[in-house]
Parts: structure tokens; sequence; C-alpha cells
């Protein structure tokens, strides 16, 4: 990370090696000009603030999720993640007049990313970010260029000024394209009605003035897939009561587990987020609700009538080697047919061809929908979700926010995108080695 600041530490040799060439030196002449060089040095190093260089460093790592004890060890022994971190923080370091920065968030948990936010609104050089990360450029953009069908659109303002904006210019160009094509129907029957009549004249004018017409184009739209879960049965009054939690992967007493002291409750109708830093038990916590984990300590109890489906972050859920069809083929009802299937993923905008493909051959977005599909297959009550939005774009993940908040079951999940947290969550547990916090609302009432 200091490798960013090399500019500031060669200025540093160099100031210390004219401070021992001044003090050895006895020719007046050569004094001047020595010392003339090192206070032009000096003043330049104070305006770089290079007097305070190490607390620079100290403050990007600490704000990426690293501490001290990291600082010594091999750049190599740290995970992709980090090391994409590191290499951040190299760059925010180094200041260069512009920014080019692809999906900077992706590694970052929620503290280090609002750092990052702050980092970026604070400092003096252009930005330009590719992010999915949307409350990301709701705090830090001025601009946003949407890239579509070969088409650049230029927006002002953040994603929330983009999005309305765009659904604005839209309505005017239908409007506009409808206008367009009435006036054109009209005016092609007044000439086909008097072609040939006394008002033949006419005629011909406004055919030469429908030649000269610039036709409106449609504006292309999204494919937006119109998710949606079926309609549950009804558990008992909660689904989850957890007590006193703990899990530890550790047998040796003096390594600190990984929680503990973990006590809620789920209630039928919640959609439950949880959140927290970078390896504080967030999956480890959905599999032990699930049962597919044993705690260390505590227990964990279902609710009546409780049928849990569970979206995996890994999407191991699902077999690549099958066709989308085939893989959300729900295990207890082997009768459904084909077309009900494809019916089904036409839901999560797996449509034609597409749901012939092995899974294997789709993006990372169309598995997410194939594995979104699959959940609703097994007609759960209660939705289990690890990181659902990490390969939708926008309006996949809108259409997941819509189809959520529609469902009528209970919703337990994990995420860092804040923006679906505050569009999903009605109630928030924030994992903290002493335990749990839990809050009424979404993320921005748990910010306040």
């Amino acid at each position: 990370v200091q490798d960013g600041l090399a500019p500031l530490y060669r200025l540093q040799s160099e100031a210390h090696d004219l401070a021992e060439q001044l003090a050895a030196t006895g020719d007046p002449a050569e004094l001047e000009k020595l010392q003339k060089r090192y206070d032009e040095l000096h003043l330049h190093l104070d305006r770089l603030d290079a007097y305070h260089i190490e607390h620079r460093v100290d403050e990007v790592l600490h704000g990426l999720g690293f501490d001290e004890r990291d600082y010594d060890r091999s750049l190599n022994t740290f995970s992709g993640g980090q090391q994409n971190r590191a290499l951040l923080g190299r760059l925010l370091l180094a200041a260069p007049d512009l920014l080019l920065l692809d999906e900077p968030t992706n590694h970052l948990d929620i503290a280090a990313t609002e750092w990052l936010e702050d980092f970026l609104k604070k400092s003096s050089q252009a930005v330009v970010v590719v992010s999915h990360d949307r409350y990301f450029l709701n705090r830090l953009t001025t601009r946003t260029l949407e890239v579509y069908r070969g088409g650049v659109n230029d927006y002002s303002g953040n994603f929330s000024a983009y999005w309305s904006q765009r659904e604005e210019r839209h309505k005017v160009l239908h409007r506009t394209w409808e206008k367009q094509q009435e006036f054109i129907a009209k005016t092609k029957d007044f000439i086909a009605r008097n072609a040939y009549g006394q008002k033949s004249t006419q005629a011909k004018d406004r055919e030469k003035k429908l030649e000269r017409v610039e036709l409106v184009d449609l504006p292309p739209d999204f494919d937006v897939p119109p998710i949606s879960f079926p309609e549950p049965i009804r558990t008992g009054d909660w689904v989850f009561r957890v007590e006193d939690l703990a899990k530890s992967f550790s047998t040796d007493p003096s390594v600190a587990p990984l929680f503990e002291h973990v006590t809620f409750q789920v209630d039928r109708g919640d959609r439950l987020a949880i959140f927290g830093p970078n390896g504080s038990g967030k999956t480890t916590l959905l599999r032990i609700l699930l049962e597919e984990l044993e705690a260390t300590a505590g227990t964990v109890r279902h609710g009546t009538n409780v049928r849990v489906a569970y979206f995996d972050q890994q999407l191991e859920n699902i077999d690549a080697g099958e066709t989308a069809v085939e893989a959300v083929r729900p295990p207890h009802d082997p009768s459904v047919t084909p077309g009900q299937l494809r019916s089904l993923l036409a839901k999560f905008g797996i449509k034609g061809e597409l749901a012939l493909q092995t899974v294997s051959a789709m993006s990372g977005g169309e598995k997410t929908r194939v594995a979104l599909a699959r959940l609703a297959s097994s007609e759960p009550n209660v939705l289990v979700l690890d990181e659902p939005t990490n390969h939708l774009d926008f309006w996949s993940a809108a259409a997941l926010e819509e189809a959520l908040r529609s469902y009528a079951g209970t919703v337990v999940f994990v995420s860092h995108d804040r923006y679906f947290l505050d569009q999903v969550a009605t109630r928030v547990l924030v994992l903290a080695q002493h335990g749990v916090d839990v809050y009424d609302g979404n993320y921005s009432d748990y910010q306040y």
C-alpha cells in the first residue's frame, strides 16, 4: 500500500540526503545552492502533507479492514478479496487526477464501503465508477451514464435521480411516439381516401409531408423479469427461536468463538436482514438456523408448519450439469410437467431457448434467477437468502425486491447491499462479537 506514496518517499529520501550534504559541505556557493533546493523541497513536501505520511497509510489500511497484525504479512498469504482491497488502498494513496474504479465495493463489508464513500467524497479527484451498489452510487455520484444496446444516455445526478429521470424520459418518448403514430395513421387515411378526388392535390401535399417526417423511435426498455413467489401456507406465530447461540471452529479455549450469546426470535411475516463485518459468521448463522451446521452452544427451534427454502450464495443448491428446466424441478413432486417448469422459469426471466441451456453455460445473473425459481418451485413459507443480489443487475434486483415485499411468508436474509436492505427489511440483526443487536425498520432506520 505504501507503494502508492512512492513519489513522496523519494522526496523524503532526497530531503534527508540534502540535509547530510548541507552538514558536510564547507563551500559557501555549494551551501547556498543546496539550501535553496532543500527549502524548495520542504515547501513541496509541506504542500503534499508528506509529514503525516504514515498516518495516511494507517487511515487507508484501517478503513479497508486491515489491522496492524496484517502489516508485515506477505501479500500472497491473503485471500483474493483482501489482495484487491490492498491494491485499492495503494491506488487511493497515489491520489491520481482521475480514478477509474470497476466494482470497488465487491470485496468490502458495509463498514469498509462506508469508509470508501467518505474518502472519495472528500477527495478532489475526478472519479469514474462502474458499480452495481446503488447505495454507493447514491452517496457518491453526481452524473450517471447508462450504457445499453449500443447506446449511451447521460443523466444528471446520482442513481435515484437517474432512476426517476429515466422513467420520466421514457414516458415523454412514449407519448411523443403515440402522437406521431396517430398523426401518421390519420394522414395515410386522408391520402388513401382523397388520392383521386377533388382533394387529390392536398393528398399529394400531405404525402410529401409524410415523407419528411423524422420517425420517433421507441426507447429500448430493459427486460425486467416478473419475479413472484407462490402464496405460502401459514406458519405458527413464530418461525425461529434462537437462544444463547455460540459457534466456534476450534477446540482451543484461547481461540475466540466466531460468535456467542446470540439470542433472537423471527416472527411470521418478518423480513429480517442479517449483516455484520466480513468473517463475523453471517452465513454460518444461516446454516445453523437451517440445521445444516451444529452450534457449539445454545439452541435453535423451528415453529409450527415451517417449510424453508434456502438460497446459497455459492449456488451449490442447483446442479450445474442440468438444464434450467430440470434444475428447478421440485424433488417432492416429480409429476410437474416441463411446460409448468418453463412457465415458472419465465416468471424469473428465463425464457425460450435459455430455459433449455445447461446451468453451467449461463451468466451469474441467469444462474441466480434459476436458483430463485427453484426456491419458488418448492412452495416454501420461509425464504432464507444468502446474498441474493450478488449477480443481479439493477432491474432484476428491483424485481426481486418487489417480489419479497409482496411475499406473504417470512424472509431471513444476509446482504451487504444497503439499497436492498432498505427496500426489503422490516427488522435488522447486526452480528457482533458480543452477540447481536436487533432493530425495527430497515438499514436507514438502523443507521438513524
